[in-house]
């Protein structure tokens, strides 16, 4: 533990020793590496996250660069995937990362999710979630919820199986636009990250079946409740 802690030194002790060999140890999944998985990476890479799996089969577009923190002028056209690997990489060799770099499908979804402890959803889109979801339920993995719009965020901790997603989103949902700031991703993401930390940790998340919903026009912050 000698070098995570002279790496991680300042998480302590907001987290313990014992949660950081906890972090250490784990293996996250994050499914897509835009604006939110960009930045949910970088959290968890530098929490101490031992090994990460990020998955994308986009590449960076110039409308990306508004809000996702791995895409520069530099690397339009580059994998988005491979950026995440790069920057993972820089910041914390020790850390174990597999960039894949393709969709999630119901083809592929079980096999990247055979060694992983929990499952973060970064996704944009309601009908690749519902896949995420049926994958999750199979391996018995919970997940971590986020989505954004303009200035809103809404982010969950989705329990193995509870069919919280397929509740959220019906089949035919459509976002009312696709809209996203600079800074909405990043809140989300870091709302993501913690819960993420903390149930890797053992923690009490507080929104395992709450839904956290939340405007940064207005700060104005709810939470729902979903039944069991």
């Amino acid at each position: 533990m000698a070098e995570i802690k002279a790496r991680h030194s300042r998480n302590i002790p907001a987290l313990s020793e014992s949660d950081m060999e906890k972090l250490a140890a784990s293996r996250v999944l994050v499914v897509g590496c835009g604006g939110l998985g960009g930045n949910i990476i970088e959290y968890l890479t530098r929490a101490g996250v031992g090994a990460l799996t990020v998955v994308d089969g986009d590449v960076f577009e110039e409308s990306n660069l508004n809000r996702q923190i791995l895409s520069n002028s530099g690397n339009i056209g580059q994998k988005k995937a491979l950026a995440a690997a790069e920057r993972v990489n820089a910041i914390d060799p020790a850390v174990e990362v597999r960039p894949v770099c393709e969709f999630l499908t119901k083809e592929n979804a079980s096999a990247l999710m055979s060694d992983a402890d929990l499952v973060v959803d970064a996704l944009d889109n309601a009908a690749a979630r519902l896949v995420l979801e049926d994958a999750a339920a199979d391996a018995r993995l919970a997940i971590v919820h986020g989505a954004i719009c303009g200035w809103d965020l809404q982010a969950m901790l989705v329990p193995p199986g509870s069919g919280l997603l397929h509740q959220l989103y019906p089949a035919d949902y459509t976002p009312a636009s696709k809209t996203s700031l600079s800074f909405t991703p990043a809140a989300c993401a870091a709302i993501e990250a913690s819960l993420a930390v903390r149930y890797l940790c053992g923690l009490d998340t507080g929104l395992e079946r709450n839904l956290l919903v939340g405007s940064l026009k207005d700060m104005n912050f709810d939470i729902i409740h979903f039944s069991d």
